[in-house]
């Protein structure tokens, strides 16, 4: 079946919070009925080692050189004991080489600590997000009883994302650890703990690099008087070929707003001169984690939304390591992941997807992905989409500032900004989209022109619709005008959209996108898809004749 592109191009919509047909639902999203099952794409799959041809349909520009790397949940099960939560599930690694038009695949489980333990025992011995490895059957009862006293170890399961510090190939999740890997081979090469060289507990799977290297990331610290959040930044260049996170410094500590239930992030936003921490509504219980394995539960059940409390956004001096005594609050909302952030004018633009609920993290249980009928039509149809929003936040907020003024000056702007008391402004969010992105499910796993444009006003962005649980269209949003181009074909579900810059690039969308493509209903069916980033038409797909399950995040590693 050959492919079907649809395009919006008259989506020109005046940008409002409410702008949203009127047949939405609570959840903020169209109903839809007869959703197929997507089982297939959550189960366990063999590894290729060995890197094998692909068959190429249509034509790879052969100025595209280098390695798309991907990283998410390959196996699910270890004798007959199964994970519970999606983010259990044992790091798969993928590479899709492309040289001279054409592409290789190979894929490698993470040999990590947790997955060599499982394996040898063949069932779970090590606890993840949402499923608590019980006591060994092998010991005895007063041996098993002692046993959930135990904390929960951290999991080194690295299934979120690549990263690069110091030039350097890691995987991570969102505990202390990651491993070095070889973009080349993916074999696992040595494990990185954080706590070695700062005092931080876990680092998130998201960090922010400078165009010099050097690379910002945070993390929590757990201490006798609470949790901290932390403000990371790592050194850009290595003194020997050995070293990992030498150099590593904590360049400020936040305060929770309650140190025994801090909130839960995933990622942070960055321009040129702040780190903006969200802390929002998600919150973990500590009490709960830590008694999570005596109680026989996963530390996911220390994880709740609380929509009675704010969102608040905190501005860390990226030079000074000062936390701004200024806070923004906007209304409850939760966020995985952020678009961009710039600053222009005295204002820093903070844009990010942002859903109304922070439930859905407690929701993509395996079960409830391996569903059918009507029963995974309900579960779509109770979660709540993510939108991109933008916040516009003042920069020069002082005493004398007035309250009961919107402080955000900025000309075809809705968003709103207003200083309700000492040191707190009360902000309103304005759309980054139109009506039809509803139509699509709204956007996730946004993407931009990173190199180029991360801290910089742009135009473009990426990222994957959710007419289901997982991503089943891939968008380009243009900020002139909120217009949406849409790649979608029926029954196919593409991953997070990559951008690589074309060599000769002028304009802020000359390159391609890379995105990898599955299916349930047919075996051994994926491929690599290579869509013109300007026109949004595909240019080719590189067909891979194995099974990949649906991953999280990856990243595109150019040949040197």
């Amino acid at each position: 079946m050959p492919p079907v592109k649809l395009e919006v191009s008259d989506a020109t919509i005046t940008p409002s919070s409410d702008a949203k047909p009127k047949e939405l639902n609570k959840c903020n999203q169209l109903e839809l009925k007869g959703l197929e099952s997507i089982a297939p794409l959550v189960r366990s799959v063999e590894e290729t080692p060995e890197p094998i041809a692909t068959e190429v349909c249509g034509t790879i520009p052969t100025w595209i050189r280098g390695s798309l790397l991907r990283n998410g949940p390959g196996k699910f099960e270890f004798g007959n004991q199964h994970y519970n939560h999606w983010f259990d599930g044992m790091a798969m690694l993928h590479q899709f080489k492309i040289e001279d038009g054409k592409v290789t695949y190979r894929s490698r489980f993470l040999q990590s600590d947790a997955y060599k333990k499982n394996s040898e025992r063949n069932r779970i011995m090590v606890s993840e997000f949402g499923t608590v490895a019980m006591p060994d059957p092998c010991k005895n009862f007063f041996l098993r009883f002692l046993s959930r006293f135990e904390m929960i170890e951290a999991t080194d399961n690295a299934s979120v994302s690549f990263v690069k510090y110091k030039g350097d190939c890691f995987v991570s999740t969102e505990t202390n650890y990651m491993y070095r890997v070889d973009p080349e081979s993916l074999e696992t090469q040595n494990k990185v703990d954080w706590t070695k060289f700062i005092a931080v507990n876990m680092a998130t799977a998201h960090p922010h690099t400078e165009p010099d290297g050097t690379t910002y990331n945070m993390g929590n610290s757990y201490g006798r008087k609470g949790a901290l959040y932390n403000i990371i930044k790592v050194p850009p260049m290595k003194n020997n070929p050995e070293e990992t996170l030498e150099g590593a410094k904590v360049l400020c500590s936040i305060v929770p707003a309650d140190k025994a239930r801090p909130s839960y992030y995933h990622s942070f936003a960055m321009s040129e001169n702040y780190v903006v921490f969200i802390e929002q509504p998600i919150k973990m219980d500590l009490m709960k984690i830590v008694t999570a394995k005596l109680r026989g539960k996963g530390i996911s059940e220390g994880v709740y939304w609380d929509p009675k409390q704010d969102t608040v956004f905190h501005l860390v001096d990226k030079h000074t390591g000062q936390t701004s005594s200024v806070k923004f609050h906007t209304k409850a909302l939760s966020v995985f992941h952020q678009i961009n952030a710039y600053e222009e004018d005295g204002f820093l633009m903070l844009d990010m997807c942002c859903s109304d609920n922070g439930e859905a993290i407690n929701n993509y249980l395996i079960q409830n992905l391996r569903k059918s009928g009507e029963a995974l039509d309900q579960v779509y149809n109770t979660m709540y989409r993510a939108f991109p929003r933008r916040f516009v936040l003042p920069l020069n907020v002082t005493n004398d500032t007035p309250t009961g003024v919107n402080l955000n000056t900025r000309p075809a702007s809705s968003a709103t900004s207003f200083k309700t008391a000492k040191d707190k402004v009360v902000c309103q969010f304005e759309d980054l989209h139109g009506e039809d992105l509803y139509e699509y499910g709204g956007l996730e796993f946004p993407q931009i022109n990173y190199s180029k444009f991360n801290t910089r006003p742009y135009r473009y962005f990426y990222g994957c619709g959710f007419r289901h649980l997982v991503g089943d269209s891939l968008l380009k949003i243009d900020l002139e005008g909120k217009k949406v181009k849409v790649w979608y074909q029926k029954g196919l579900f593409p991953s997070e959209p990559v951008f690589v810059p074309s060599p000769d690039a002028v304009e802020e969308d000359d390159g391609v996108i890379l995105s990898v493509v599955v299916t349930p209903t047919e075996d051994k069916s994926t491929f690599l898809l290579v869509l013109n980033a300007k026109t949004w038409e595909e240019l080719g797909r590189a067909e891979v004749p194995v099974n990949i399950p649906y991953g999280f995040h990856g990243t595109f590693n150019p040949t040197a």
